[in-house]
């Protein structure tokens, strides 16, 4: 069983900056990929940004150049940097990761891009 915790969340102006983390706690021995994906209201769940554990990473071309995605394998935690948020950012942002028993879910945190 795993348990993700994500922070970092909020209300920020369009060109701001935001960081959400995500810890993974419990009884497993390693990650083998770890993500972010959001869902606009409305809209399907979508991918974000993925990152493996020798941290090769893969991005939504609507981020690239402006998220960044990194982990500590040593915390067992993903963070995605946000730069240059835009309104249609705006979503619930989940944390997933995949493990040698499957992929665990975050339980999602707002993010909102408005003046």
């Amino acid at each position: 069983q795993v348990q993700l915790v994500e922070s970092g969340g909020g209300l920020v102006q369009p060109g701001g900056s935001l960081r959400l983390s995500c810890a993974a706690s419990g009884n497993f021995f390693s990650m083998y990929l770890m993500g972010w994906y959001r869902q606009a209201p409305g809209k399907q769940r979508e991918l974000v940004a993925t990152i493996t554990r020798g941290s090769f990473t893969m991005y939504a071309d609507s981020v690239k150049g402006r998220f960044t995605i990194s982990r500590d394998n040593a915390k067992n935690t993903v963070y995605l940097q946000m730069n240059s948020l835009k309104p249609e950012d705006t979503a619930v942002y989940y944390c997933k990761v995949t493990i040698s028993t499957g992929d665990y879910w975050g339980q999602g945190i707002q993010v909102s891009v408005s003046s």
